[in-house]
């Protein structure tokens, strides 16, 4: 379904609008949908930017926040043309991204799986697998013991954090 652009946008503008439709969205990829959501931001920005700033000026100049808004209505309603681009855009990118890591997840746990001497989930040599009752090493990690320097430093930390909230308290 095709957005409808406002006459009020230069050639350019309404490219760019036009690039965030679904349809053309779906063919790129998460590099290319980065590149077009920096495009839609910088756009997006410049005419928050412009709104803001030429809406301060023109305050000065009518004397009233009210009266100054209506000659600035142009770079309003473009920034929210780009605002609503830009949305689109990031769904997109979210749903782009979203794929790609649960890809890589999946090739990740694969790459483990086909590891020798994997323990994780779906490995051929788990404990509750082995019938012959043989034992296999824990690949636990042990509890290191200290000697009091963590603990200590830490409580020092915290003392000192302590005396400069009550200092910040005052």
């Amino acid at each position: 379904m095709p957005i409808e652009i406002p006459r009020f946008l230069t050639q350019s503008q309404a490219d760019l609008v036009r690039e965030t439709e679904s349809h053309r969205m779906e063919d790129l990829d998460e590099d290319a949908l980065l590149e077009l959501h920096t495009r839609v931001r910088r756009a997006r920005s410049k005419y928050v930017k412009l709104y803001r700033q030429t809406g301060a000026q023109r305050v000065g100049l009518k004397g009233a926040r009210g009266h100054a808004r209506p000659g600035n209505a142009a770079n309003a309603a473009k920034a929210e043309v780009f605002e609503l681009a830009l949305a689109r855009v990031s769904a997109r990118l979210g749903v782009v991204a979203r794929a790609a890591a649960k890809d890589l997840k999946a090739e990740r746990l694969a790459a483990v799986a086909a590891a020798r001497g994997s323990t994780g989930p779906g490995s051929a040599g788990t404990a509750a697998g082995q019938s012959d009752g043989a034992s296999t090493a824990s690949t636990k990690r042990r509890a290191t013991k200290t000697t009091g320097g963590i603990k200590r430093d830490a409580s020092s930390r915290s003392q000192g954090a302590g005396r400069q909230a009550r200092k910040d308290s005052r």
